[in-house]
């Protein structure tokens, strides 16, 4: 087994976090299936889960899923909206307890964090560390977390996942590809779906089977991509624990109850989501270049246009008119399922937690 050096890193996941903040907030929903996301309005409703309980996922409903879907499998499920600034403000108390443990820890989502733990000395003393940290999120927050112990990223992400709710694996790099080699190809963060019908045509089911295919073969189907998984199939993955400082996006979005080409509808509503997000830049005393339209249509075919401004500003009327500018060539009659405004490019504010909407946007 190829390592990277003594590095050991934590992959810290929170378990179906929007729903157990839900059940945080009124114990009576606890044991039942909870289903935070769009109004299912009777399984007519428009957009998709966000998350789910562990009870709503036994009826097979699942993140990302259609809400009218999880509706159908569900009916009985306690569904409720999502409530960003809650879930924001519980992620800033988890990621609080985190950085007392490492001086290095990279906020990859909402609910999720690598930390790097090489100054424990040993996985055992590491091992102990994750125990700890489960337990002050338990008591200081009232929720559970499940923690993968590695000595990469990788590794550490899909042993997080392995005993799921509440689970922490340890795997020193000697049990590495034992660890790895029976899991599905799949578990491998970045296999999609496309990558994992790739893999399956070639007779690849399992890690272990990518592992000890020959590179070349894997180049021949997926171009330079294969080079990495094959790397990360052998537990070899170079990437440091990195600081996310500062926000990288500010966005907002909105799924219509059902599609239109009103053209007053949709500028109206790209209107609105550009003063939300206006908002939220001035609060965080921020100025932006960048200004993107997402537009989705029937089918999820998504597109988008950015503009450049001439420079940084946080005046609400430029920001506006740069977002109906951008929204005037897909008002061509084809009718939209998806609105949504994103800025970026940012100078001036504070370093603070990323904002939940950076993680919500597909």
């Amino acid at each position: 087994m190829e390592v990277t050096g003594d590095r050991i890193v934590l992959h810290v996941d929170m378990d179906s976090f929007f729903a157990s903040v839900e059940v945080r907030r009124d114990p009576s929903l606890a044991g039942l299936p909870v289903i935070v996301g769009a109004d299912p309005k009777g399984g007519t409703g428009r957009g998709v889960v966000s998350t789910c309980s562990y009870e709503a996922r036994r009826y097979g409903v699942h993140s990302g899923m259609p809400i009218s879907r999880a509706y159908a499998l569900c009916p009985h499920g306690v569904y409720l909206p999502v409530d960003r600034s809650l879930y924001t403000r519980v992620s800033a108390e988890i990621m609080t307890i985190l950085a007392r443990h490492a001086g290095r820890i990279e906020q990859v989502s909402i609910d999720e964090a690598y930390l790097d733990v090489s100054d424990a000395g040993s996985f055992a003393a590491a091992g102990a560390l994750a125990a700890a940290i489960k337990r002050e999120i338990r008591e200081e927050t009232g929720l559970t977390c499940s923690v993968g112990v590695a000595p990469c990223k990788a590794v550490a992400k899909i042993a997080s996942d392995y005993r799921k709710p509440d689970g922490l694996t340890a795997v020193s790099p000697d049990e590495a590809a034992e660890f790895l080699a029976p899991l599905p190809v799949g578990k491998i963060a970045g296999v999609g779906k496309k990558t994992g019908e790739t893999l399956q045509d070639m007779g690849i089911q399992t890690i272990g089977d990518l592992a000890r295919r020959d590179v070349q073969d894997l180049i021949a189907r997926l171009g330079g991509s294969g080079v990495l998984l094959h790397r990360l199939a052998r537990g070899i993955d170079d990437r440091e624990v990195q600081d996310r400082e500062g926000c990288k996006s500010i966005s907002r979005e909105t799924t219509f109850d059902r599609d239109t080409a009103d053209p007053s509808i949709l500028s109206g509503t790209v209107a609105g989501l550009a003063d939300d997000v206006v908002t939220t830049l001035a609060a965080e005393g921020l100025r932006c270049r960048t200004v993107t339209v997402k537009v989705r249509y029937h089918g999820f075919q998504t597109h988008t246009r950015s503009r450049t401004l001439e420079r940084f500003t946080a005046e609400p009327g430029v920001i506006r008119r740069a977002v109906c500018s951008l929204l005037l060539p897909f008002l061509d009659g084809t009718a939209v399922r998806l609105l949504g405004v994103r800025l970026s490019t940012f100078e001036g504010g504070r370093t603070r937690q990323t904002s939940i909407d950076e993680f919500l946007s597909p």
